[in-house]
């Protein structure tokens, strides 16, 4: 998965930025971000504080982890039939 080259202090004070008045555009050309990134982290981040973007962060990563974790163990429950079965 590609990484942003922004932290998420800096997408909020980008968001910050914006909800004080300054244009969408000037915003997004000081930073080098196109307007369709502003607006997907909008949508993404918009209204949620510093704090609530960690733990959002904290969440994603475990979930990632769940999600491998069940892999894992699916593809060995599947080769434990297919030994059992050729028997």
């Amino acid at each position: 998965m590609k990484t942003s080259r922004f932290t998420e202090a800096q997408i909020m004070g980008v968001l910050r930025q914006a909800e004080g008045g300054l244009p969408v555009a000037d915003i997004c050309r000081d930073h080098g971000i196109s307007i369709a990134t502003f607006y997907k982290w909008r949508s993404k981040y918009g209204g949620m504080d510093a704090s609530m973007i960690s733990q959002m962060k904290s969440l994603e990563d475990e979930n990632r982890r769940l999600k491998r974790m069940y892999a894992d163990l699916s593809m060995q429950a599947d080769l434990l039939k297919e030994a059992l079965g050729k028997k």
